[in-house]
């Protein structure tokens, strides 16, 4: 797991973190662990996978379509571009 150390951090906004922590009944590393991750990854995000899916039903792809289309981009190969 990664580890993020925060440099100059005023004593204003420590005090401000452990209060909150203290609220949540969490320390002050699990309460900055919690705002970084809402801030990061919001409830209300676009979930590109789930976007692309929704999008294929609207337009009534199967997975018989997805099948043809994988088996010709295995039979031709993509060329490389060309800039002459």
């Amino acid at each position: 797991m990664s580890a993020v150390t925060i440099r100059n951090l005023s004593e204003e906004t420590h005090r401000a973190l452990r209060l909150r922590a203290a609220r949540h009944n969490r320390s002050t590393e699990a309460e900055i662990r919690a705002i970084l991750d809402e801030a990061a990854r919001p409830e209300g995000r676009l979930r590109l996978g789930s976007a692309l899916a929704e999008m294929s039903r609207k337009i009534g792809l199967t997975n018989a379509d997805v099948e043809a289309l994988e088996q010709a981009r295995e039979a031709a190969p993509a060329e490389p571009l060309r800039f002459e």
